[in-house]
């Protein structure tokens, strides 16, 4: 047990540092629409947390499923607020435009 939770410790170092270095090299203005178009992504990650937690059947297991699910749950609920800002952008602003039909 403790050889293969160093292994899955060492992917998830490694995965940390990947994902940091993928996520510098992302110019900012492509950072917003990058963010609105992985929801898709984190559902799946919750759902995922969600079988994860399911199965759990010690302590620890659980409260690792739990503290998942709490951060993919983070994720999706985020990753909306950030595209419903994105499109609140693209409304027009003028009186009488589409954004003030009933």
């Amino acid at each position: 047990m403790t050889a293969q939770l160093i292994v899955e410790f060492t992917y998830f170092v490694l995965a940390v540092f990947i994902g940091i270095e993928v996520i510098s090299k992302v110019p900012t203005i492509l950072h917003t629409p990058l963010m609105s178009g992985s929801n898709a992504i984190h559902g799946i990650i919750l759902v995922g947390a969600l079988v994860i937690a399911s199965t759990a059947h010690d302590t620890l297991t659980v409260v690792i499923g739990f503290v998942a699910v709490l951060l993919a749950s983070t994720n999706v609920a985020g990753g909306f607020v950030v595209t419903d800002r994105m499109l609140e952008m693209f409304k027009s602003r003028r009186p009488g435009g589409p954004s003030d039909a009933p």
